[in-house]
């Protein structure tokens, strides 16, 4: 299952539709990202209060301005210079938030030692070369600083995974495949676009290791399912339950 394809085909694709991704965005993000990742994310943040933060992947900068109004001081960086432009036309001054272009993988322009918290909100998943984004994010974490991302489930979500349904449409259960191919494979966009989303498969072990190597160390890890609050309003997110989407590190350098 030999797939080429890297970090510079994944920009392109998220580059030429950042508007109409961003469209479905709302002052909390998507649907999964308010019942998933945004609880998940904010408890393991804590207080960001006076804190320097960069929002890694930050996208048309959702996350970034709900960090700045929880008191953080926020940089926020993408590789898609369409989603900053984004980015920078939705967020008010007053948040102070400096958003920039840039690929996780290098971030060269930024200093040594410059942030007390960085959070990369699915993102790392679309990257190439995982390892050197996972170096750059410890290079540049004060030391004991805290660096918290989430991805898709490497475990559950695979090259070839879904639903596997009855002939009357019922999810009867979810498929795992390839789980051990590492690379490339491209998913449809959730908004119906012919050309597909480019992401990067790797294995859960891949992670741990990758993430010790750098040197940083595994303090919690969360599998986000919906909150009572969430499913009163969301009661399709039922099947949640069923099966992992997301999963979330906390490491601390």
């Amino acid at each position: 299952m030999k797939n080429e394809l890297g970090t510079e085909e994944a920009i392109k694709r998220w580059d030429k539709y950042a508007e109409l991704l961003a469209s479905s965005y709302g002052e909390n993000g998507d649907l999964h990202r308010e019942i998933f990742l945004n609880p998940a994310l904010f408890n393991l943040m804590g207080s960001v209060n006076n804190k320097r933060v960069l929002d890694a992947g930050c996208g048309e900068g959702y996350l970034s301005r709900m960090i700045a109004k929880a008191g953080g001081s926020v940089t926020g960086v993408d590789y898609s210079p369409n989603m900053v432009q984004l980015a920078m036309s939705r967020s008010l001054e007053e948040l102070k938030i400096s958003f920039l272009h840039g690929n996780c993988e290098n971030l060269s322009f930024l200093q040594d030692k410059t942030f007390d918290l960085i959070v990369s909100n699915m993102v790392i998943q679309d990257l190439s070369d995982y390892e050197m984004a996972i170096s750059e994010m410890y290079r540049l974490l004060v030391d004991g600083g805290t660096f918290i991302f989430s991805i898709l489930h490497p475990c559950f979500v695979t090259p070839g995974s879904g639903w596997v349904k009855s002939d009357a449409g019922e999810k009867l259960y979810w498929k795992v495949d390839n789980y051990f191919y590492e690379g490339a494979y491209n998913q449809m966009f959730p908004i119906g676009q012919e050309e597909k989303v480019l992401f990067f498969h790797r294995t859960l072990s891949s992670y741990v290791n990758t993430i010790v190597r750098a040197g940083f160390q595994i303090e919690e890890m969360v599998e986000p399912k919906p909150s009572v609050e969430m499913l009163e309003k969301y009661p399709s997110f039922e099947e949640d339950f069923r099966c992992s989407d997301f999963l979330v590190f906390k490491l601390r350098k």
